[in-house]
């Protein structure tokens, strides 16, 4: 970036939210995934706004890329600014602007971390239900249509979204939606922007819906002899009407590495782990007692229906926390995550598939996931050897193409981002991946945002 144009930069936004340094370019460079890094040429706090449209405009000007930045947990290398450029950091645009508690509806920044505004939202009951795991920012969840353990009962992200505020390519600020619950009026852009992970505009505020803090909730453990039948189970739980709030799938490995946590000993044996909701204490345990008849008819050999508040805290605490038990056990490894998604109906058949992919083609790892909404993820370790990788690589295509032909998808929630493009074009057909690249190129004509994902 030449010194022109970091001046022009610089006179817009004061030094302490302006960075060049090797330190800070190195910090805004890699997200969680196991892509390449690559540096910006600059990194920008912006306060407001204004300033996001000040500074698009320059880019767009310049025609200098620029990548948005929530946390950096993006596991498909989606805030990884290929293209070097400006990254716009929105740690400093973390306020909520407004509560609309008798709407359940919330106006807020991007910066904002979901967990500690869900804090906030406790305070009058309460809470934004997408639930990514990670410590993610509300901007992140956006860009990229996170999901979660809670998916299966509240939606994902796009699902729990009314109104944004989005900055386009050339500095243009756009409203899109508002905060009626039934909207009809013109396309629906708001969720459009939703899931295009930067490529289309830059959000910088949502009004987001709302659910009220459940009252009446617990949690419940069921161990299977294999995988395939706690899959299965999945589809009878979902089938039995029980409505769960969670519903997560743990492969053995999954297991084992929880276990090395002190906190847990769990049977070595692949589990679901569930939440139910009820609206009283009565009908809660009667839910409870359901799913526990429902596992043991599939073969469950132990199941947990009598779980403490504590123990159910602990549980979930440990299931989000996977990934990084998992890295610190693999310590020196290379790593390659999948996130495929099939209807509901056929989640049994994409476990077994996994299940058989890892003893042929001798893979390590986990398979696990959000059960409930279809969505199955594995972690694979491998030493960095070539070898290895063609390995993991050959699994996760054969996951992904046995996905696509169940009629689901390569992505559930972590997005295209840089490695998923031509998983992307083999699910959608050519006129529609056409009319993405239109899209872009209406909406981005010279390239800027976020350069080198979703399609290229």
């Amino acid at each position: 970036m030449n010194p022109e144009l970091l001046a022009e930069l610089a006179a817009l936004i004061p030094a302490d939210r302006l960075s060049t340094t090797q330190a800070q370019r190195d910090l805004h460079a890699k997200d969680q995934s196991s892509h390449a890094a690559h540096l910006p040429d600059v990194v920008i706090w912006p306060t407001s706004t204004a300033e996001v449209s000040a500074v698009l405009a320059i880019a767009h000007a310049h025609g200098i890329p620029v990548t948005p930045w929530g946390a950096g947990t993006s596991l498909e290398g989606n805030t990884i600014p290929l293209g070097g450029g400006i990254v716009l950091n929105f740690q400093r645009m973390d306020q909520i602007l407004k509560v609309h508690e008798q709407d359940f509806q919330v106006t807020v920044q991007p910066g904002i971390f979901y967990k500690d505004m869900n804090k906030i939202l406790a305070r009058v009951g309460l809470f934004f239900a997408p639930d990514p795991g990670a410590n993610a920012s509300i901007g992140g969840m956006l860009a990229n249509n996170a999901a979660g353990s809670r998916t299966v009962k509240y939606g994902a992200t796009r699902d729990n979204v009314l109104a944004l505020e989005v900055v386009l390519a050339d500095g243009t600020v756009i409203r899109t939606g508002n905060r009626s619950v039934k909207q009809s009026a013109g396309y629906d852009l708001t969720h459009l922007f939703v899931g295009s992970e930067g490529t289309l505009g830059v959000i910088t505020q949502a009004t987001l819906k709302l659910a009220p803090l459940p009252e009446h909730f617990s949690a419940a453990t069921a161990a299977f002899p294999d995988v395939k039948a706690a899959a299965q189970a999945v589809f009878d739980i979902i089938g039995a009407g029980l409505g769960p709030a969670a519903l997560e799938l743990m492969d053995v490995d999954a297991m084992r590495i929880l276990n090395t946590e002190p906190e847990f000993d769990f049977p070595l044996l692949p589990h679901l782990f569930m939440e139910f909701i009820g609206p009283s204490e009565a009908s809660l345990e009667e839910i409870l007692a359901l799913a526990g008849e429902v596992c043991r008819e599939r073969g469950a050999v132990t199941v947990n229906v009598g779980m403490g508040r504590a123990a159910r805290n602990q549980l979930w605490e440990g299931r989000h926390r996977l990934f990084e038990i998992q890295q610190r056990n693999y310590v020196g490894h290379s790593y390659l995550i999948t996130d495929v998604a099939v209807p509901i109906s056929r989640y049994p058949d994409l476990v077994a598939v996994g299940a058989d992919l890892m003893v042929e083609l001798d893979v390590h790892g986990s398979l696990f996931g959000h059960a409930g909404d279809g969505n199955l993820h594995s972690v694979l370790f491998f030493p960095p050897e070539e070898t290895h990788y063609a390995r993991a690589k050959a699994f996760n295509d054969r996951l992904v193409a046995a996905a696509q032909s169940m009629e689901g998808t390569c992505t559930g929630e972590h997005g295209v981002g840089m490695g998923k493009q031509r998983y992307l074009a083999a699910e959608v057909t050519p006129a529609t991946l056409a009319l993405m690249r239109t899209l872009k190129q209406t909406l981005d004509p010279k390239g800027i945002l976020n350069p080198g994902k979703i399609i290229t």
